[in-house]
């Protein structure tokens, strides 16, 4: 992925997108475990409340239904804050993202652990999520190729596994307070990075000197927030997203070089990876959700063997999520997008169609391997279809596209369940 206009670059050999998301600091200058553990840990962070709603709700005096805005707020922000994390990676460069990025890491933990309401609770994790929306992208940015990539994700995988039972324990043995700021173990790896990638990035940053597209970002992040909202608001929000997204498309067609660039929407294989990104996650988050609750009713298997059950399958799914993202340039991109969307659809038929209830927890395995290793591969596919200095901006929309997917999933989950 480009910080600056086309430059000549080391690409990682091992990759089928081969110079797909080619950087002006080589992706081989910054090792894949730095990288892992700059993005990862944000994925704990986002499911480390779902154990511990109640105590979070009895500290801050609101109804447990009432602070699930804790959680929504979150993924709002991961959502609107990836373009927008994107944009600045584009126009001003690695360091002042990755230093941006931090700050708002450390305020919203600050502010978490001081926070006596909800409001300004609700704050600090929106500042959190904007902050690991940029070490995110930042992360996806430097990785260059679909191993490398699936080192990521698969750390995504790993830690969104473990993140509800880590919180549980951190609130356990301390306070839920200190369970929400296990995403800022990320900031131990922004020195490293800066020190390998920043004296290789160009002092000039592609679209600096280009006037930014204020309206078509304020229009974006008015559309993705109503998309967010709408589980929780149906009607409204429908109506709010359409008459949104009615308006970018006018202001896409009047600027088409803007903050949404037209040419990218209408490329394919763009359009084709962002849009399974989006399914495969809802699908992973709707399952995650309903496999314990269709666990508990067509079996006796207490709380605590669901939960470590499904963790299992969460794991294993994580790792050959990466093994197949290592594997992608061996097998080709057709047979790649044959595997993933054949066990993307097993997922959900599996948890409708089984008649033996241990398999959901081959459900939970699938969906995980599906959404982990599709992000991956994906992601350098979705990339590939934007010029170099392009780069972030297809990044931001991609993951955008993930992040609602993860908004809806546990919405459908919940109509699921109440069904």
């Amino acid at each position: 992925m480009s910080l600056s206009p086309p430059t000549r670059v080391r690409t990682d050999p091992s990759a089928h997108a081969g110079t797909a998301a080619q950087t002006a600091v080589a992706p081989a200058v910054v090792p894949a475990a730095w990288l892992a553990l700059l993005a990862a840990p944000i994925a704990a962070t986002a499911n480390s409340p779902v154990l511990i709603l109640p105590d979070m709700a009895g500290s801050l005096g609101v109804p447990t239904a009432t602070a699930t805005w804790l959680v929504t707020v979150f993924a709002w922000a991961m959502a609107v804050g990836t373009p927008l994390m994107a944009g600045l990676l584009r126009r001003r460069g690695l360091g002042p993202t990755l230093r941006l990025s931090a700050a708002l890491i450390t305020a919203g933990t600050a502010v978490l652990a001081i926070a006596p309401w909800l409001p300004l609770a609700m704050a600090g994790r929106a500042a959190q999520a904007l902050g690991g929306a940029g070490l995110v992208t930042a992360a996806m940015s430097l990785a260059g190729s679909v191993r490398r990539m699936g080192v990521i994700t698969a750390g995504f995988g790993v830690l969104g596994a473990v993140g509800p039972l880590l919180g549980s324990s951190i609130a356990g043995a301390t306070s839920w307070r200190v369970s929400l700021a296990v995403g800022a173990v990320a900031l131990l790896a922004i020195p490293a990075i800066l020190r390998r990638a920043e004296p290789h990035a160009p002092r000039e940053n592609a679209g600096r000197h280009t006037p930014f597209d204020g309206r078509g970002a304020g229009l974006l992040v008015l559309m993705a927030t109503a998309l967010v909202l709408i589980p929780r608001y149906p009607l409204p929000a429908a109506a709010a997203s359409l008459a949104a997204a009615v308006l970018l498309a006018l202001h896409v067609r009047a600027r088409p070089e803007g903050f949404v660039p037209a040419s990218l929407l209408r490329t394919k294989a763009f359009a084709l990876s962002a849009l399974l990104a989006c399914t495969f996650a809802t699908s992973y988050f709707t399952l995650l959700f309903s496999v314990p609750q269709l666990l508990r009713e067509r079996t006796d298997w207490s709380t605590s063997m669901i939960g470590t059950g499904q963790l299992v399958a969460l794991l294993v799914g994580s790792l050959l999520s990466m093994v197949l993202a290592a594997s992608a340039s061996r097998l080709g991109r057709p047979k790649v997008l044959a595997i993933l969307l054949t066990v993307g659809a097993l997922a959900p038929l599996t948890a409708v169609l089984t008649p033996w209830a241990p398999l959901l927890l081959l459900v939970a395995l699938l969906a995980v391997l599906a959404t982990s290793a599709g992000q991956a591969i994906l992601a350098v596919y979705a990339t590939q279809a934007a010029p170099p200095a392009g780069r972030p901006t297809a990044i931001g929309l991609f993951s955008l596209c993930y992040q609602l997917g993860g908004a809806f999933g546990p919405a459908l989950a919940a109509l699921i369940v109440l069904s």
